[in-house]
């Protein structure tokens, strides 16, 4: 609770300050590297392509997919043949993103590791990253080529090939652990770090998760897929004590609570349990949040589970739904680095997941209309 924690203002979530009105309490000072993200850095390459592209290369219209080798040369035929737009992405990388959009000013509150490689794809990363204000650290070897993610779009359809390339090859003991690296980890009190990163580096993951424990700060992580909850169970119940925050959609949710025996279909009852799994820092209940699409969102905290309705949107204006729980993250993380009360990152959250559907691609306008 509250009164054990250190005098350092930490993020309000204890049970009676939850709804506490805004007003009583000024945003908390914001500086850079406050909040920091971790995963697989992908530079995403989106095109309007036509029908015999797709046939090409066995793609549906409405897919998401990892490359195989039939994919390798659809990357530069996409850059040569179509008129394309270039976009830091990646799950984490998108929250990020999105965070630092909420919040504005300062510049470079949120900072980013990940790995990619020395060559042209990187260089245009590096660059977006840095016109959406991230501070970007990246690890970058020349074994693996920058990893990519085609958005291959036709008419309202986008069909996604991902090849994660460098982004699989971050190394704990090249990066992470410089002394340069890890002071920027040690800046900031937000941490968070999607599941897809499950697959990369546990030991990069264990080391910040272990930090923030000990130091008392807040330490976040995606579900991010069923097949993270399926294939990389172990990995993901090692990081578990850490997480302050959980979050999900309703399929991961499902696929988790499978994977965990917790012998029930209820989303509320998953959130639940979820939130009672063993913790190593006891100052900080869990909270866990689980995303529905249009349907409510699922909060469970100590003893109570709360809802929250989405904002309404005419499906005729929904262009791409694949950002949307990238942006929904990025809100609350954003609400989160600011000491908001959680109904109010859950307000920040839905606000940028409902401006992100309505484009397309995780983009977004110049500025939040939020207040």
């Amino acid at each position: 609770m509250a009164s054990d924690e250190p005098k350092a203002k930490k993020p309000k979530l204890s049970e009676d300050e939850k709804t506490e009105s805004p007003s009583k309490k000024a945003a908390a000072e914001l500086s850079s590297n406050l909040l920091f993200g971790m995963g697989n850095p992908l530079l995403d390459i989106c095109a309007v392509v036509d029908k015999d592209f797709l046939d090409k290369y066995s793609l549906k219209p409405n897919d998401q997919i990892l490359a195989e080798d039939k994919h390798k040369a659809l990357f530069d035929e996409l850059v040569k043949k179509f008129k394309v737009e270039y976009h830091a992405g990646g799950a984490t990388q998108n929250s990020i993103k999105i965070a630092q959009w909420m919040i504005q000013e300062p510049h470079k509150v949120g900072t980013f590791f990940g790995c990619i490689g020395k060559d042209k794809f990187g260089e245009i990363l590096k660059q977006k990253a840095a016109e959406a204000h991230v501070d970007g650290h990246y690890y970058e070897q020349d074994q693996e080529p920058t990893g990519t993610c085609a958005a291959c779009i036709t008419g309202d359809n986008r069909s996604l090939v991902a090849n994660l390339a460098a982004a699989n090859c971050y190394k704990k003991e090249k990066h992470l652990d410089l002394e340069e690296n890890w002071e920027l980890v040690e800046k900031a009190k937000v941490y968070y770090i999607a599941g897809f990163f499950l697959t990369v580096s546990l030991e990069s993951i264990l080391k910040v998760a272990k930090h923030a424990s000990e130091k008392n700060k807040l330490f976040c992580m995606n579900l991010s897929a069923p097949f993270i909850c399926q294939f990389f169970k172990d990995n993901l119940m090692q990081v578990m004590p850490y997480i302050d925050v959980l979050f999900g959609n309703e399929s991961e949710a499902a696929a988790f609570a499978k994977e965990q025996d917790f012998e029930t279909k209820d989303i509320k009852e998953i959130a639940k349990k979820a939130q009672v799994l063993p913790k190593v820092n006891t100052k900080r209940q869990r909270i866990v949040v689980f995303t529905q699409g249009k349907d409510e969102t699922i909060m469970a905290l100590s003893d109570k589970i709360e809802t929250f309705p989405v904002l309404k949107i005419d499906p005729k204006d929904i262009v791409d739904t694949n950002g949307a729980g990238d942006a929904f993250v990025g809100g609350f993380l954003s609400g989160l680095v600011q000491e908001k009360p959680l109904d109010q990152c859950v307000r920040a959250a839905h606000y940028s997941a409902n401006v992100i559907i309505r484009r397309a691609g995780c983009t977004f306008p110049e500025k939040p209309d939020f207040k």
